[in-house]
């Protein structure tokens, strides 16, 4: 959804799905059963809604049930080669979708892109969220890479019909950490159950509604992370 809240705002963006495990990006945006091509500069990336570019483990997987079953270094290669082996063309932003935790994925990303604008951590209302989080900050400053700042996600339920908002889970967990840690809260985003039917279904969940408030929440959000990027001196 950030991807499509950034277009949004007139960039050109890629989505690098870095998941080697459980790559889900190509269902999300409805991009099932594509393979990426190649090219006479390279191998190129699948387009998927509105041109965004995307690169994904699941593009070379022969079907669905094949596990991906490697070790550290094979994924480290994977996204090595991701990054510096895809024509990606001329980009304004490059999502990494990165699975929880500190593991290979992440630190293979942050080593092969050591100057990267900065990190957006997202938790859930609960206090085992919190506690990955909290070492997923440390981790990105032991390796010297910004946090952007966190976002909240499933935080209460607002209904679709009458717009009323119910805490189904504990509430402001995003916002007390990101002051606990010293780190900039991006913004909450509440429950919507279309936003799972729209995934099931391939459809990106800010354009089928734009106006919920979920997705005025993510709008929000990409206006923050232009803000901390103005403010590092970086053109947006």
């Amino acid at each position: 959804a950030i991807a499509f809240a950034m277009h949004g705002h007139a960039y050109s963006v890629g989505i690098l799905d870095a998941d080697i495990h459980g790559p889900c990006v190509p269902k999300m945006l409805g991009m099932d059963g594509q393979r990426l091509t190649v090219g006479p500069i390279g191998a190129l990336p699948a387009v998927g809604p509105l041109g965004v570019k995307v690169v994904s483990m699941e593009f070379l997987l022969g079907s669905k049930e094949i596990p991906v079953i490697w070790r550290g270094p094979l994924k480290m290669i994977a996204i090595q080669q991701f990054l510096s082996e895809i024509a990606w063309g001329e980009l304004d932003f490059l999502l990494i979708d990165l699975p929880p935790g500190t593991g290979d994925e992440p630190l293979s990303v942050m080593q092969l892109i050591p100057e990267m604008d900065g990190v957006v951590i997202v938790t859930i209302p609960s206090e085992v969220s919190q506690i990955v989080v909290s070492k997923a900050i440390t981790f990105s400053r032991q390796l010297k890479v910004p946090v952007i700042g966190i976002i909240e996600n499933m935080s209460g339920f607002v209904c679709p019909k009458c717009g009323t908002e119910t805490d189904i889970f504990k509430v402001g967990g995003g916002q007390k950490i990101s002051e606990e840690l010293n780190v900039p809260f991006l913004g909450k985003i509440p429950l919507d159950p279309r936003i799972c039917e729209d995934s099931d279904r391939g459809l990106p969940f800010i354009l089928e509604h734009p106006d919920s408030p979920a997705a005025k929440a993510f709008m929000e959000i990409v206006e923050k992370i232009e803000g901390f990027l103005k403010e590092k001196g970086q053109d947006c």
